[in-house]
């Protein structure tokens, strides 16, 4: 006695499936919608609500091409910027370092090591020629 096998799906009833796969995942793409995300999202809000609000002029220094550092128009040392930094440290001090681009990277490490030390809580860089 011979067993019949069942008969095997043609080219034709295969292409269909594939076909029917094929425009459902096109349906699924149109229906789904994309996000196109245009940057990043910040939270401008401090976490903490008794943190003080922002109310004085930024900070700011600039580095040059050649590693000169400079505040209120004068060139300071290493030594004389961090005096500043702490004196004017607080809940509302935001810092602010305006970099050329061709400047050396190690000094901008390490003004950025200085804020971190210092424990700066607002720090923000600026493209060159952003300052007044």
């Amino acid at each position: 006695m011979k067993l019949r096998r069942p008969k095997k799906a043609g080219a034709g009833e295969s292409a269909a499936f594939s076909d029917l796969a094929f425009l459902l995942m096109i349906y699924f793409l149109v229906i789904a919608g994309f996000t196109v995300n245009r940057g990043f999202p910040l939270d401008l809000m401090p976490k903490d609500p008794l943190r003080a609000i922002l109310e004085n002029e930024p900070l700011r220094f600039r580095l040059d091409r050649e590693g000169r550092l400079f505040s209120g128009g004068l060139e300071r040392n290493r030594a004389e910027s961090e005096s500043i930094i702490a004196a004017a440290s607080g809940p509302g001090l935001v810092l602010v370092l305006d970099v050329d681009p061709l400047a050396p990277w190690q000094e901008v490490v390490s003004f950025v090591e200085l804020a971190r030390r210092l424990e700066v809580q607002s720090f923000s860089f600026a493209a060159w020629g952003a300052l007044p």
